[in-house]
């Protein structure tokens, strides 16, 4: 029990530190109100010195960021990098991938995607290797010894050998396959050395036929267990080609809209790719059977890249970023006069044509720089002879020609004799380009009393035209190459009806032609075929089978930059992807320093 004392002594010590703590409490008030509350007021009195360097500090960073971005060109650079996606529209459509077929500028795109050749042309238009390593003839000239490179292997991973290449071939000299190419590959022998080695043999000297070694090689493996006569229809032409190509195929999607026809074929890299793996690792083929449907889809940033225009459209010229090449092709375009047509089968008459038309004019209106032509054959050509030309405008020599042929001028301005009025019809394709062309050569024909009735048709049409030669003169392109041996479009054999292409369009027949285009193709050395071409020169010069007019372009249109891309002349459209598998489209900043 606690006793009185000790009660008094702990109220004493109780009363004691409650008087410590509120004299804590009232010096705690004051050290507050004298170190916090009272310098308060010099804060907001020296804010404006704050907020300056606030506003300085924030401008020496934004400094230090502009000048480490003005520098950056000093020490960085982009450059061209792997990846990407690829978009390709092409005009036209898509019917078959198998090379020994592919014809159309689709078919001609997928099949040089997919397949490789023994040869091909590089980006300067130069025959190099492909799928072969070195190539070599024998002194004879008639025996060409190809052999491949090392490990070549198909797209599933098989292996790639001389047995294909043989098999390719002698399945082309196959009649019940039908291939296009059947012609130039008759009485050739092939044969597989060994897994690397191909030797073929020519019936007689052919200076041509080593261009014919870019034509795709087909896996045996693959297609020998079809008949041939089956080849043309087989599923591994549409939807499951294997090749040895930069790009394997993937899928295929088919589409009409407004009763055009569209599609998209998708390919993507190739890991087994003897050249390397592609930088690109998708490529797409957007095909459209309508020019205004090809033009919208590009516009709507969908494609990469058109082919098959004629024409540069007028709406891309204000997109900056859109870049349009001309490239020259080995081709001329020409007015062909069918000679076994009554009235064109006057050579005066066809003298007359050639003279009086402008072909200067008609060359400098076309609206893109292209090369003037005046003869059969190239500048480049072994065979060219610029000293023989075709006859030069002279509208007064081509009426006295005609004159001096019995076609006397009408009142209507038109000539006439016997009664027959000196008319004929002009077929060309449905394009801008030849619409312009074919209107100055009515023109200019009309000015010397010559009628001329003008039928454009679309390619389809026109295909159909051409083949059965149902025309009277017809202006149309063909493809030339860099190598001259035009007898398939001179040569009288080429003019019957029997002929298998039959591309003499002129139906020409010139039985000195005929023996300098036998002797100029059967020669390799370049000064000697120009000697034997001379006198098809002068020939085609007097006879007028034809008029000459210039040497086309190809038109390619890419948005921004393709690095790669730089072809200086092409053989065929299909000639674009020359280094495709070089071509990129996206770009990376690197250190100039490790450049």
């Amino acid at each position: 029990m606690i006793n009185r004392t000790t009660k008094l002594r702990m109220r004493r010590s109780f009363r004691r530190h409650k008087n410590q703590v509120e004299q804590l409490g009232l010096q705690t008030e004051d050290t507050i109100e004298k170190h916090f509350f009272k310098r308060f007021d010099r804060l907001v009195n020296v804010r404006r010195f704050v907020t300056a360097w606030v506003v300085f500090c924030v401008f020496l960073i934004g400094a230090v960021l502009a000048q480490t971005g003005a520098l950056t060109k000093y020490y960085k650079t982009n450059v061209p990098a792997a990846g990407g996606t690829f978009t390709e529209g092409i005009l036209g459509s898509f019917t078959n991938a198998n090379p020994i077929y592919a014809t159309g500028p689709v078919d001609g795109a997928i099949s040089r995607l997919i397949f490789a050749g023994l040869l091909k042309y590089d980006a300067k238009n130069q025959l190099v290797g492909d799928l072969a390593e070195e190539w070599a003839i024998d002194t004879t000239e008639t025996v060409y010894t190809v052999k491949l490179k090392q490990d070549l292997k198909w797209q599933d991973g098989e292996p790639l050998t001389a047995a294909d290449v043989v098999f390719t071939y002698k399945t082309i000299q196959t009649p019940d396959a039908r291939s296009p190419l059947f012609n130039s590959w008759q009485g050739i022998t092939i044969e597989a050395k060994d897994d690397r080695t191909v030797v073929f043999t020519l019936p007689g000297v052919l200076s041509s036929f080593q261009y014919g070694l870019t034509t795709g090689i087909v896996p045996k493996h693959k297609l020998e267990t079809i008949p041939a006569a089956q080849l043309r229809a087989t599923q591994f032409n549409t939807s499951a080609p294997v090749g040895a190509g930069p790009f394997t195929w993937d899928a295929i999607e088919v589409a009409t809209e407004d009763r055009a026809q569209q599609g998209r074929i998708g390919l993507r890299q190739n890991e087994h790719y003897h050249a390397g793996k592609p930088a690109l690792q998708r490529f797409v083929v957007r095909y459209f059977t309508d020019q205004k449907q090809l033009v919208e889809s590009f516009e709507k940033h969908e494609l990469t890249a058109v082919s098959g225009l004629d024409t540069f459209p007028e709406s891309f010229a204000k997109d900056n970023s859109i870049s349009q090449y001309s490239i020259p092709v080995t081709a001329q375009v020409m007015v062909f006069f069918k000679t076994s047509q009554e009235v064109l089968s006057d050579v005066k008459v066809r003298q007359a044509l050639v003279q009086a038309v402008d072909r200067r004019q008609i060359v400098d209106g076309i609206g893109y720089p292209i090369i003037a032509s005046n003869q059969p054959f190239l500048p480049g050509h072994p065979g060219y002879d610029k000293s023989v030309s075709q006859l030069l405008f002279d509208q007064k020599a081509a009426e006295t020609l005609l004159d001096q042929a019995g076609w006397i001028k009408g009142a209507d301005g038109f000539r006439q004799k016997n009664g027959k009025q000196l008319a004929f019809s002009l077929y060309s394709q449905s394009t801008s380009e030849y619409a312009y062309v074919t209107q100055k050569l009515q023109a200019d024909w009309s000015k010397i009393g010559v009628k001329v009735d003008v039928l454009l048709q679309p390619d389809s049409d026109l295909q159909t035209t051409v083949t059965g030669h149902n025309y009277d003169a017809l202006l149309y392109g063909i493809s030339l190459g860099i190598d001259p041996d035009v007898y398939a479009y001179w040569g009288s054999t080429q003019a019957d009806e029997r002929a298998a292409n039959r591309v003499n369009f002129s139906e020409y027949r010139s039985t000195t032609a005929d023996r300098a285009l036998e002797a100029g193709r059967t020669r390799t050395d370049g000064s000697l075929r120009a000697v034997k071409y001379k006198p098809f020169l002068d020939a085609w010069r007097n006879d007028a089978p034809a008029l000459a007019l210039y040497q086309p372009r190809y038109l390619y249109v890419t948005r921004d930059a393709v690095h790669g891309f730089d072809p200086t002349t092409i053989n065929s459209a299909s000639d674009r992807y020359a280094n495709v598998s070089q071509w990129k489209i996206r770009q990376q900043s690197v250190d100039k320093i490790s450049q």
